[in-house]
């Protein structure tokens, strides 16, 4: 057996036994925020403003933007 041949053969042994390179997934993305549910707001909203905690107009303000 002549050196190349033996350095050939030797190279192949190391490739077949080599480890794998590990391949990294991006991690999946965080799932989005459930839209907030305007029945439960006008609620909140309703509550906050018998409890004196926001004026006629304030009230009025935010209840048109959650209806929109």
């Amino acid at each position: 057996m002549s050196r190349r041949q033996a350095r050939r053969w030797g190279e192949q042994d190391a490739q077949q036994y080599q480890e794998p390179e590990p391949t990294y997934a991006a991690p999946p993305p965080a799932p989005a925020a459930p839209a907030p549910d305007p029945i439960e707001q006008l609620k909140q909203l309703g509550q906050l403003h018998e409890q004196g905690v926001l004026t006629d107009e304030e009230f009025a303000a935010q209840k048109a933007k959650i209806l929109g």
